[in-house]
């Protein structure tokens, strides 16, 4: 989720800075992934470049049938002359303009006064995408009357925004809103938490709403409302700025005030055509078998008893918390309007948004248990909106419910917390955070939880733990003490500490990634019957996909230095059991491509006194061509789809990477008799792997052959066509004597007879 600081401030006065925001949340309540700063950039005065301007003519260009010469009031006295290519304003228009010398997001040098087909320009009247505000570049924004010329557009618009970019928890789906967020800012910074004041508009000209559930423990609570009179257009500005910081796409009005009150609450809204519901009707029931129902996206879906839909008098009209229907959907046409705040149980719509493939905004929200009290807060602000926006009369309001949860009461004793969190903190400070995070607390210390948490907050210990994430940053760092030493590491725990040594010596930086993944490469990894989430539904049985997503994380984020990263743990394949297998495996990714990748491997080997061999090999993972595997698992260059860049990535099998290690390393004389040394180039077909003739050399040249190692390889007329010459040294060395040049030159002649035997290979020199 994205939030916008400007709009996370309506809600919740504090001082705290955003990066003091940003740091208090990632300590205590969820993951901040960055801080976007995003619209104008705010240097040498730059936002000072843009002002509100009145239009006082337009008129055609004398030379170009598209473009229309501006005068244009920015506050100066004398009018600027500014050519423009939009016609959906005329004089007496309020509009943005950016002056001469602006830094636009879309342009790459300043703005500059030029002439446009013979006529001089003098700034730019500006469209939303010029300023970051939005996509539309169809025509120029044109802002409220009444906002005098001159007036600084960041007082009139957010053109400089600053958005936090959050992933909360999976049991804290209170913290997808700006209310929830707000909250949490309010109660860790000191802050004074100001949740939305709105007046419910009057019902007038009432008339009924008829809305049935069938299915009280799918749908536990819909607020219906009807609107007529309903004026179907373009949100103001503020309203589209708002969405597209929050990664939403504006489309009307009243299909944006859906979507802005979702943000506002996290209780996802709907609103329906009334015009074209079957007997203006709602039921709430469960899908019948084989039923279908095209939903916004355009996509047909053939539905199953377990969906739950919102139906009209006739057929289903939408998928209940998940997506609209096509047939319903808001039109420019629509004049009246049926607004849905409901509430449905969490686990039926992940399995719904699961069969279908199908995930929104929405239903992200409701399979993590949105609070059913939200729905009438959630009803008036966007009624209330509805009526201010779109001009529309509310004439009908119907709550339809079997009883909504009472809020649980939980015995919490402040010196349990202190013994638990191992820090004294007082009985007052542990009320303060926990009326502060919305729970009421008796004197008794019976602690009320709010409705919003009832599904996270069952326990004390729960409660220690809201005491516990508000007081970590004053935790003293001290070592856990240890007064007694019992047991000793295993072989495997030992190669797995020293794997992890290696891998940070040679630069790389540990990861923790997922062990559960949207997909996987393998189509018969275990998958959950119930997963939390469409995110984590398949235990993974490869590290390279989470490693890679970190990788792109730490580009995106800016890391200057080369970027290195790898994970040691376990993966979960499938046995054919009821239990996966679970194998501990290495994976790593580091910038640099296939050389950097064998690099590592090459580095981790020799730790280990092993020997790398390795053969060519295909790998939906890594680059055509360059790739590669040993016995232990694979390595090579990324796919250069996966992320941008030459990439090396490795994944081994740690079990058996470990059986080739030695458990003891011997000594053998490398110093008493010098080694004879020679070379050799030999010509073979191309397709021939030089590992392969590097392995064929150490097995003919045994004992007596030290070390062999290719140290070049040539293409080009001299060897032909289709083959290539591979140059081996040879060092030749006996623990007992020094071997002569003749003892020397037959172990060479045995090798290239060897070499020639198997591959067919000519000696060339």
């Amino acid at each position: 989720m994205r939030a916008p600081l400007s709009w996370l401030r309506e809600y919740v006065t504090t001082s705290a800075t955003v990066e003091e925001i940003a740091r208090r949340l990632n300590v205590s309540s969820l993951e901040v992934e960055r801080i976007l700063d995003v619209g104008v950039a705010d240097v040498d005065g730059n936002v000072g470049r843009f002002l509100v301007g009145r239009v006082l003519e337009a008129g055609a260009h004398p030379n170009a049938d598209r473009l229309r010469v501006c005068q244009v009031d920015v506050g100066e006295g004398d009018a600027r002359q500014i050519v423009c290519g939009a016609w959906n304003f005329e004089a007496g228009a309020t509009v943005a303009v950016a002056l001469p010398g602006a830094l636009l997001p879309v342009l790459d040098a300043p703005l500059d006064e030029r002439e446009l087909r013979g006529q001089a320009s003098r700034g730019m009247i500006l469209a939303e995408d010029e300023v970051g505000l939005g996509d539309d570049h169809a025509g120029i924004m044109v802002l409220p009357d009444g906002i005098e010329p001159g007036t600084p557009l960041v007082d009139v618009l957010p053109i400089r925004e600053r958005v936090l970019d959050v992933t909360p928890t999976v049991n804290r789906v209170d913290l997808l809103s700006m209310v929830g967020l707000a909250r949490e800012v309010a109660a860790l910074t000191g802050g004074e938490l100001r949740l939305p004041d709105v007046e419910d508009p009057a019902v007038v000209d009432e008339e009924p709403v008829d809305v049935t559930i069938e299915d009280f423990e799918r749908a536990p609570r819909y607020v219906g409302r009807l609107f007529r009179n309903v004026a179907i257009g373009p949100s103001p500005q503020w309203l589209r700025a708002r969405l597209h910081f929050a990664e939403m796409r504006p489309i009307s009005n009243v299909v944006d005030v859906t979507n802005y009150v979702m943000h506002v609450y996290g209780n996802p809204l709907h609103a329906f055509d009334l015009a074209k519901l079957a007997g203006g009707r709602i039921v709430v029931r469960r899908a019948r078998d084989g039923e279908e129902l095209r939903t916004l996206d355009g996509t047909l879906r053939r539905l199953v008893p377990e969906d739950l839909v919102i139906a009209d008098g006739e057929r289903a009209v939408a998928l209940a918390g998940i997506m609209g229907g096509e047939e319903t959907e808001i039109s420019e046409e629509a004049t009246s309007v049926l607004l849905e705040a409901a509430n449905f149980e969490p686990l039926g719509i992940l399995r719904s948004s699961e069969r279908l493939a199908l995930r929104t905004a929405g239903s992200n929200r409701w399979e993590k248990g949105v609070d059913a009290y939200l729905a009438e807060p959630a009803a008036e602000l966007a009624s209330r909106m509805i009526v201010d926006l779109a001009g529309a009369r509310m004439t009908g309001h119907l709550d339809v419910h079997d009883g909504l949860p009472e809020p649980p009461v939980v015995r919490f004793r402040p010196g349990r917390a202190d013994h638990v969190i191992g820090l004294e903190v007082t009985d007052a400070e542990q009320r303060s955070i926990l009326e502060g995070f919305g729970f009421d607390v008796s004197p008794e210390w019976d602690v009320r939880v709010p409705t919003w948490r009832a599904r996270d907050v069952t326990r004390e210990v729960d409660l220690v733990e809201e005491v516990a994430r508000a007081v970590l940053d004053h935790v003293p760092l001290t070592l856990p003490l240890r007064r007694h030493v019992r047991g000793r590491l295993s072989k495997d725990q030992r190669l797995r500490r020293l794997v992890e040594d290696v891998l940070v010596g040679a630069g790389l930086s540990e990861a923790y990634t997922w062990s559960l993944a949207a997909s996987d490469p393998r189509p018969d990894a275990i998958r959950l019957p119930d997963p939390m989430t469409a995110d984590q539904v398949v235990l993974r049985t490869t590290l390279l996909p989470g490693l890679v997503e970190a990788a792109r994380v730490a580009v995106e984020t800016g890391v200057e230095e080369r970027i290195g990263r790898f994970e040691i743990a376990r993966v979960y394949l499938p046995s054919g059991e009821q239990l996966p297998e679970e194998r501990w495996r290495l994976g790593a990714i580091v910038q640099g491509g296939y050389a950097a990748a064998k690099g590592v491997a090459e580095t981790l080997y020799d730790a280990l006194h092993a020997d790398l061999a390795v053969r060519r090999v295909t790998h939906p993972l890594l680059h055509p061509g360059k790739a590669a595997e040993t016995d232990a698992g694979i390595l090579g260059e990324l796919h250069p789809t996966l992320l941008e860049g030459e990439w090396g990535a490795l994944e081994l099998d740690l079990t058996t990477l470990f059986a080739a290690a030695p458990d003891a390393v011997e000594y053998e004389d490398v110093l008493t008799y010098p080694a004879v040394r020679q070379d050799i180039a030999v010509a073979v077909e191309e397709d021939v792997e030089v590992g392969a003739l590097v392995a064929a050399a150490r097995e003919a040249g045994a004992p007596l052959l030290r070390e062999v190692r290719v140290f070049d390889v040539y293409r080009g007329e001299q060897v032909g066509e289709g083959r290539k010459s591979v140059a081996l040294h040879l060092a030749f060395q006996s623990p007992e004597r020094t071997l002569t040049d003749e003892e020397a030159a037959e172990l060479r002649e045995t090798i290239v007879a060897r070499l020639a035997e198997r591959f067919g290979a000519e000696l060339r020199a």
